[in-house]
């Protein structure tokens, strides 16, 4: 094969190496129509960024057959070669970044569903402790009733029935560490444990001079409470009694509306006035007997200590929590013990209450009221933390009918139309106290919220017909339309 010259005679190099190679593709001019299509050949250098197969190499193919059969082997391996590692490259990040995707989206869902399934069975816990403490709650306060009527059989010393049952507030700090020895995972001494709890009396904790400024009203006012409520069971049922003592809720409210400047709510005056009228029914369902009467101002003078305790302890110490709690009643025990000891010894010395020897007392009877009694504050302030606080007001309330119930099978009450229905009403007072403070704006979004599902549902029945019409006619049309 002849072999053409360039211009100055001299064949080009790569004519020369081809021939000299004897490459099977050659033709003479080779180099001349490869130089114009080099122009519009693109090469993949190794770890470049390159573009799709067809794409990555454009070339000007030659009139020949054989050179285009020939050569197209080495060009496509070239190509091929190239764009393999750029398109496995491509490929193996897509498929990480799905891989990556995917794997977060599962994970989030995985928490969503955990973090649902933890605040269900957390909600679920709170109820189930909320129905335990409710029993408890209503079952240790119908028990220490009880058991106070049964005692007075044989034996009425109210006062000394109620300086003991006060001593056993002693054993409430003791009985808190023990649960926080059983629960805590970092144990504290009783000592750390109990300044950390004294500072419910201030940063400096418990001081001598706060221990007789602050204990003295309180350890008082605890006393009353509980020294009235005993004298009205003298006079009245348990039933009516413990009736009678749910009104404290509505001179909480009155209390805090005039001393603390509380939120004045309308429903709660409605409460209050309800509790009222009850107090003058139940005063009226024995046609105002004298031993009704004044069993009645003893149910609520009982009930007002108690509130008044309530607010001032609101008042002067804030709100407290279960250690805080538990060390402030157990100093109401020592206060009790150490400076209010002398009452019973003046008053048995003076006959007023007076036994014949300490062997004769029933001190089994209280026993059991003292525990009680210790058991229904544990109670209440436990409640607190481990389930919703409305659950313990209801299961005050619902020593009503617990008492009720007993009464009946004792046959000791004769429940007339005037009696129950100033029971009634003063239940449902202590009820309407319940209710939140935004009660009435939780009642409006509810109802509208009602409102919009039912107008979204009458949307749905009425829309529903037009759509199936609707797409009827389209399906209709894509049938008919014909195909070209």
């Amino acid at each position: 094969m002849d072999v053409k010259a360039a211009p100055n005679g001299v064949a080009t190099i790569e004519d020369r190496i081809l021939r000299i190679t004897g490459y099977y593709g050659y033709y003479p001019g080779y180099s001349s129509q490869k130089s114009t299509s080099r122009s519009s050949v693109t090469r993949c250098k190794p770890g470049a960024n390159c573009p799709s197969s067809h794409s990555g190499i454009s070339r000007q193919l030659s009139p020949l057959s054989v050179t285009e059969d020939s050569s197209a082997p080495i060009l496509e391996l070239q190509n091929q070669g190239s764009s393999g590692v750029c398109g496995h490259r491509v490929e193996r990040q897509n498929r990480s970044d799905d891989g990556t995707q995917t794997h977060s989206e599962n994970s989030s869902q995985e928490n969503r569903i955990k973090a649902r399934c933890l605040s269900c069975t957390s909600m679920v816990l709170k109820g189930i402790w909320g129905l335990l403490i409710i029993l408890s709650v209503s079952s240790s306060w119908v028990g220490t009733t009880q058991i106070v009527k049964i005692t007075y059989k044989n034996f009425y010393c109210p006062f000394f029935m109620t300086w003991f049952s006060t001593n056993w507030n002693i054993m409430f700090f003791p009985v808190y560490y023990s649960g926080h020895l059983a629960t805590a995972q970092e144990k504290q001494s009783p000592m750390k444990k109990f300044r950390e709890c004294s500072r419910i009396f201030g940063e400096d904790g418990l001081t001598l001079k706060l221990f007789l400024k602050r204990t003295a009203p309180f350890s008082i006012l605890w006393t009353l409470t509980n020294y009235l409520y005993l004298l009205a069971l003298k006079k009245l049922t348990a039933t009516d009694v413990s009736a009678l003592f749910c009104c404290n809720k509505a001179f909480v409210f009155l209390l805090s509306w005039i001393v603390l400047k509380d939120r004045f709510m309308g429903v709660r005056i409605v409460a209050a006035i309800m509790a009222i009228t009850g107090i003058v029914m139940m005063a009226y369902a024995d046609n105002f007997h004298a031993d009704s009467i004044i069993g009645v101002a003893f149910a609520v003078g009982s009930a007002s200590t108690s509130a008044l305790y309530k607010v001032l302890f609101k008042m002067f110490l804030g709100s407290a929590n279960f250690g805080e709690a538990a060390h402030f009643v157990s100093t109401l025990g020592f206060f009790n013990l150490i400076f209010i000891s002398f009452t019973p010894v003046i008053l048995y010395f003076t006959k007023v209450e007076h036994w014949s020897s300490f062997a004769a007392l029933p001190w089994g009877c209280l026993c059991g009221m003292a525990g009680l009694w210790l058991a229904f504050n544990i109670l209440v302030n436990v409640g607190v933390v481990l389930t919703y606080p409305i659950l313990i007001s209801i299961g005050t309330v619902l020593s009503v009918p617990g008492n009720a119930a007993v009464d009946l099978l004792k046959q000791e009450v004769i429940f007339n139309v005037v009696r129950l229905a100033a029971t009634i009403i003063i239940c449902i007072g202590f009820l309407l106290m319940l209710l939140p403070e935004e009660w009435d704006e939780i009642t409006l979004r509810f109802i509208n919220s009602l409102k919009e599902k039912k107008s979204e549902e009458h949307v749905d029945d009425v829309t529903d017909p037009s759509i199936h019409l609707r797409g009827r006619g389209r399906a209709n049309g894509t049938v008919s339309i014909p195909l070209a």
